[in-house]
């Protein structure tokens, strides 16, 4: 006896013995995209419950919003030449650099602010292009030439400044980033959540973003493909050093000055942020979303742990640890990424 098999009843049966694993395989990239968001709020819940006398409390959350425009301008840099697949070691210098200039020439040789400032942003752009003349004329690598570049950029601030800090610059700067107030928090948050958004357009929406991707996931095939390459490598470059000048005049308003040395403790956190920022939101790229995310979940973690009362040591172990965690993180993700898409 035969029996007559009904194709589309069998086919709607496989579709839905199929349909309840299709909720569960779309969990995986979600939760991929949004487990630093997760992992900041957890960081949240515990130091708010260890500490719940001044952890979670709104001064303590307008302190963390706005102490740290710098971190997360620098860092929006810093994304900018690694997502073109080149490194900015000197990019905390130029920071310093900057803020050092405005203040040495505002405060010591009685210049009014905007040439003072304008005078800082030149300085740093020709440093973004020493390191593409570096990078892109002389074929060496930016690792090595950042660093020797940024090393130079220290000296010359220790030599400008006498190694002594400056303080005492307009207190039209002061206010325009500590000491204006919104919902109580200080004007360069705002700042920097503006070049947030702005950084998220570019490199989502437009061609420069595109290319910058294209040439930092391969070189030679943006080059056989018609893309200016050396053009968009050195832009890169200029481009975080000109970022680097924003953040060098955020910070003078932030200190009322300059400090030679200071700005160096900034080199760790914002490549741990940009690193695991690369994990989140867009995972498997440099992604200014990712980056403030990473940024506060970092900031929160630091500030839990002072209020713990631990040593001071610590928060150089945390920021060590996260950047190498980060590191891998990013690169796991990519790779994943990547395989996907090859699916």
């Amino acid at each position: 006896m035969s029996v007559t098999i009904d194709k589309s009843t069998t086919a709607k049966t496989a579709s839905t013995e199929s349909d309840p694993a299709r909720p569960r395989r779309s969990l995986g990239p979600l939760f991929e995209k949004y487990a630093l968001v997760l992992a900041l709020i957890a960081v949240i819940v515990v130091f708010s419950a260890l500490r719940p006398e001044t952890y979670p409390t709104a001064n303590n959350l307008q302190n963390i919003l706005g102490s740290q425009a710098v971190l997360l301008v620098l860092a929006l840099g810093l994304i900018v030449p690694l997502t073109a697949g080149e490194f900015d070691l000197s990019a905390v210098s130029t920071m310093s650099l900057a803020a050092m200039t405005i203040a040495v020439l505002n405060v010591q040789h009685g210049w009014s602010l905007l040439p003072a400032i304008a005078v800082a942003v030149l300085a740093c752009l020709v440093v973004g292009l020493i390191n593409a003349l570096l990078v892109v004329r002389l074929q060496i690598d930016s690792f090595i030439a950042t660093l020797g570049s940024g090393t130079v950029v220290l000296g010359v601030v220790q030599w400008i400044s006498d190694s002594t800090s400056v303080t005492g610059v307009d207190a039209a700067l002061v206010d325009a980033t500590i000491g204006t107030r919104i919902f109580g928090v200080s004007l360069q948050f705002y700042y920097a959540l503006a070049l947030v958004l702005i950084m998220a357009v570019v490199f989502q929406y437009t061609p420069i973003g595109r290319r910058l991707l294209f040439v930092g996931r391969g070189a030679q095939v943006a080059r056989l493909s018609g893309l200016h390459v050396d053009r968009i490598r050195g832009g890169a470059l200029v481009t975080s050093a000109l970022v680097a000048a924003l953040a060098g005049i955020v910070y003078a308003g932030m200190l009322g000055g300059a400090d030679p040395s200071s700005g160096q403790s900034f080199m760790l956190p914002a490549f741990a942020a940009a690193f695991l920022g690369a994990t989140a939101i867009v995972p498997g790229r440099f992604n200014a979303f990712g980056t403030l995310v990473a940024v506060y979940f970092l900031v929160a973690g630091v500030v839990g742990l002072q209020m713990l009362g631990v040593a001071s040591f610590v928060q150089q172990l945390f920021y060590g640890g996260a950047l190498v965690v980060a590191v891998a993180l990013s690169g796991a993700v990519r790779r994943r990424t990547a395989s996907r898409s090859t699916r």
